[in-house]
């Protein structure tokens, strides 16, 4: 890892840090729906409806190509990129769907250790000391919250939302990967192009199984605001955040969503995690905020001894430079 990136600034960690809660209200708009009439595939329909069109108008508005275009014509890795982040929303969806909130976002928060192996495998990313900590807590918080999960839920009836949610932490990771490859590339083509893939799949498992593309009106009205609201603020604020974040770190502050997701269902809905969940719950955001802070201080510290530096260097005087 070069060492421009060893230090990390407080306002992209904060924009990683929002990215999470943003996502995690998607979590709640999912579990709104009415799952005996709304299946995970419509939603995911709509709510990539919801995000094409807020992206293709903005693109209108400002002049620009469209979007969606672009996607396709930005090189294989754009292609990945939109393949992971499809891989990851629809496992995401369904494990919301077909197990408990905690159980979905415990499983999917297994992201940064997917993450690391992913970017010391493709991009060679040495992670610091500080990086591995913040993980190896919250993997900690992890096993604390798998065994709250476990004693809940011992007759293994989740098994496929536990399983789709661990999909979602490797497509996500893929996609972390993808976007820290190139700082420079503009990704907003990212979101379009991965919401037409999941319309083709997701249209045609729905239609597959006899059921139509439109749900009850309030459940597409849930999956639009998801799609053109909560998806496109939250990506646009992970990619902005990743262009000065490791794909690692990067992963570790997304993880809010994990510690969000739990709390919003429980506060709308009712649905009251365990003792086990909400110790790993906290362990989490403990390594989420502590690697932010310790960070940003790391990173005041440095500017600090750089400007001291520099102004303990001698100045020399224009004529001598000639002499």
């Amino acid at each position: 890892m070069n060492d421009k990136h060893s230090h990390i600034p407080l306002t992209a960690s904060l924009m990683a840090l929002s990215a999470g809660i943003v996502w995690s209200f998607g979590g709640l708009f999912v579990r709104l729906t009415d799952d005996d009439r709304t299946s995970a595939w419509q939603y995911l329909v709509w709510r990539s409806v919801g995000v094409i069109a807020v992206v293709e108008i903005g693109s209108a508005i400002k002049g620009h190509r469209s979007r969606l275009i672009t996607a396709y014509r930005s090189g294989w890795v754009m292609i990945v990129g939109c393949l992971s982040l499809m891989l990851a929303s629809v496992s995401y969806v369904y494990a919301v769907k077909n197990t408990t909130a905690i159980n979905a976002a415990l499983f999917a928060s297994m992201t940064p250790l997917v993450t690391a192996v992913i970017a010391w495998l493709v991009l060679h990313e040495r992670m610091d000391r500080l990086t591995v900590g913040a993980i190896l807590l919250a993997g900690i918080g992890l096993l604390i919250m798998v065994q709250g999960a476990s004693a809940s839920t011992p007759d293994g009836s989740h098994l496929s939302g536990d399983l789709a949610a661990l999909l979602s932490a490797l497509g996500f990771a893929g996609y972390t990967v993808c976007v820290r490859s190139s700082a420079s590339t503009d990704w907003s083509p990212i979101l379009p192009g991965y919401a037409l893939m999941t319309i083709v799949l997701c249209g045609t498992v729905a239609l597959a199984q006899g059921q139509p593309l439109a749900p009850r009106a309030v459940d597409i009205g849930w999956a639009l605001a998801h799609g053109s609201v909560l998806i496109v603020v939250g990506t646009l604020l992970f990619n902005a955040g990743s262009k000065r974040v490791p794909a690692g770190p990067m992963a570790v502050f997304a993880q809010t969503e994990s510690v969000f997701v739990p709390l919003w269902v429980f506060i709308a809905l009712g649905e009251r995690p365990g003792a086990w969940a909400l110790v790993g719950a906290t362990v989490i955001l403990i390594a989420v905020i502590g690697k932010a802070l310790l960070d940003a201080r790391r990173a005041s510290l440095d500017a600090r001894r750089t400007a001291a530096d520099d102004t303990s260097v001698p100045t020399v005087p224009p004529y001598q430079a000639t002499t």
